[in-house]
């Protein structure tokens, strides 16, 4: 985790199952308060209950009014997210939207 100047930047690990979601839901809470930039390009699985955890903080960051998104995403990352019914385009930095 790097600290950058319109927040902070969270790298996520390349696998995020079941094992993971704690850990992710912590990290997150800890940078709670500050806009937050999210780096998945490392990602390689995604479970669905890790989307679920990215997803509440989203709402949570949204709630408290500072930003939140998407630095990079990998493919593996951006498809299984629209496996499971979830899309991030409103959240992907403007130099990766498509």
């Amino acid at each position: 985790m790097a600290a950058k100047k319109s927040g902070k930047t969270l790298d996520l690990t390349a696998v995020l199952d079941l094992n993971e979601a704690s850990a992710l839901r912590d990290k997150l809470l800890s940078l709670r308060g500050s806009g937050l930039s999210i780096d998945a390009s490392g990602v390689e699985r995604i479970g669905a209950l890790c989307a679920q955890v990215l997803m509440s903080a989203e709402k949570t960051w949204e709630q408290d009014k500072q930003p939140f998104t998407f630095s990079k995403v990998s493919d593996a990352f951006q498809k299984t997210m629209q496996l499971v019914g979830v899309n991030i385009d409103h959240l992907l930095a403007k130099e990766i939207r498509q």
